[in-house]
């Protein structure tokens, strides 16, 4: 069964299989507004905890979404090169962002289950 941890950067991961499927939270989508570009990361493609993973664009700015652990991209939402607004309207179902393969689970521990993630954005 899939697992889910959050960031407070405002990543989700849905972990399931040693395959992390990660995306934005809705407070996050809704503190960009209309996304018009996601900038899609290259599958293979090495992360470290901390880099940048995705560039999306709304209305109001670029921001960064970075790689919540470890781990190699396996797959990029290529739905969201035609419809970006997917993040909006879907920010934790098909709005998804990247998967990856994790390199070390151990780095799941330090991240926030949905109770802690709803407190942290109070």
């Amino acid at each position: 069964m899939a697992k889910t941890y959050f960031t407070e950067d405002h990543e989700w991961l849905r972990v399931e299989g040693g395959i992390a499927t990660v995306g934005i939270t809705d407070y996050a989508q809704e503190q960009l507004g209309d996304l018009v570009f996601v900038e899609l990361p290259e599958i293979g493609k090495k992360l470290s905890k901390g880099d940048t993973a995705v560039v999306v664009e709304s209305v109001k700015a670029a921001s960064d979404v970075y790689a919540p652990v470890d781990g190699e991209i396996t797959d990029a939402n290529a739905s969201l090169s035609s419809d970006p607004s997917l993040v909006n309207s879907a920010a934790t179902g098909d709005g998804w962002l990247w998967k990856m393969r994790l390199a070390n689970e151990g780095q799941l521990e330090g991240l926030l289950d949905e109770a802690g993630y709803k407190a942290h954005i109070g």
